[in-house]
């Protein structure tokens, strides 16, 4: 590990890190598990913010721990430490892991504020709103290749898990910028890129974590099954939270993906439906972006459609699939944290 700074200027202590305040909410009234788990988040977030921050030249490690600096909820690094509590969770790499996980998502972000022209991120300015597109980019190349370099140090097992995920990322987001084929079926491309997008980083926590850790192979099998569904449930939740919450709870505005034309998973499925009732959405979503001006219309419509619930009933599918990998697992304090993560996801859009 470079000798870096532990934290970054205005970064947040890693027991105040959104991570550490989710796992109070799964942690099921277990104070030594709990405990366990902050101090690891707190070695995990130290390995970040040094890594993040270990280029030679200051205004490089501006770029590069910008983001690491704004926060966000650690959610990759937490699953890796969960993973690892299958095996040995003390064992060597398992911090690193969690740090590689967080690196990763990190480089992602830089890279899709880029193709999204997003001007904000975790409340500050993105990286190429203050560096411009090609550094911003750069920053990403650079983040992902300090990840690769700690997977090597951890060895084959790490380089494969991490190489893999970073492969399905940027795969998902070439499918996304391609956009549905002329024979494919929206909703199959959606799903493939759910899975490359999100699903992958955090099937790779769950099972990186458990690796380090030398947990049983089905162990691992089971645990990054489960990384897989919660992803593809996270983003699903994440479309129907754009569309139902107000900006006070979800730190952007609501509606956002509908004027920026994305074509989420109740987007998609409004659009498909052929009840006369819903012609006025299907006509408005057919367009393309929806004008801001049409946009209290729209989601007046969407509170009414049966997308939404038709949506939810995907999400809850998911999460019962997340649930069923996890009944192969013993019963520890971690598989009981990660089936409270499910019901967790559920209830973030009732």
């Amino acid at each position: 590990m470079g000798a870096g700074h532990e934290y970054g200027a205005g970064t947040a202590a890693p027991s105040a890190l959104p991570a550490a305040r989710l796992l109070s909410r799964l942690a099921l009234d277990e104070p030594e598990f709990e405990t366990r788990m902050r101090e690891a988040l707190t070695r995990a977030e130290k390995w970040l913010q040094a890594t993040a921050h270990d280029a030679l030249d200051p205004r490089v490690a501006a770029l590069t721990g910008h983001l690491a600096d704004a926060g966000g909820k650690r959610l990759r690094p937490l699953l890796v430490l969960l993973g690892a509590e299958f095996g040995d969770p003390w064992a060597h790499g398992v911090t690193q892991a969690a740090a590689i996980s967080e690196l990763v998502h990190i480089a992602s972000l830089y890279h899709d504020d880029v193709m999204d022209g997003a001007a904000t991120r975790h409340g500050v300015p993105s990286a190429h709103a203050r560096w411009g597109e090609r550094a911003a980019v750069l920053g990403g190349d650079w983040l992902l290749a300090r990840a690769a370099q700690l997977a090597a140090d951890l060895g084959p097992a790490a380089v494969h898990l991490n190489a893999h995920a970073a492969g399905r990322l940027v795969a998902g987001q070439l499918r996304e910028l391609a956009g549905p084929g002329p024979d494919e079926d929206p909703v199959t491309h959606y799903f493939h890129v759910a899975a490359g997008k999100t699903a992958a980083l955090l099937a790779m926590s769950l099972g990186i974590g458990a690796t380090q850790a030398c947990a049983p192979a089905a162990a691992v099998a089971a645990l990054t099954d489960c990384g897989e569904q919660l992803g593809i449930a996270f983003q699903i939740a994440d479309d129907l939270l754009d569309l139902t919450s107000p900006a006070a709870l979800t730190g952007k505005e609501r509606g956002k993906d509908l004027l920026a034309g994305v074509q989420s998973l109740p987007v998609l499925l409004a659009r498909e439906s052929t009840d006369p009732a819903q012609a006025e959405l299907r006509d408005l979503l057919t367009a393309g972006p929806v004008p801001a001006t049409a946009l209290p219309r729209a989601l007046e419509l969407f509170e009414h459609a049966p997308a939404l619930a038709e949506t939810e009933a995907v999400m809850h599918r998911r999460l019962d699939r997340a649930r069923t990998a996890l009944a192969a697992l013993p019963d520890l304090p971690a598989r009981r944290a990660l089936l409270a993560l499910c019901d967790y996801v559920a209830l973030r859009t009732s």
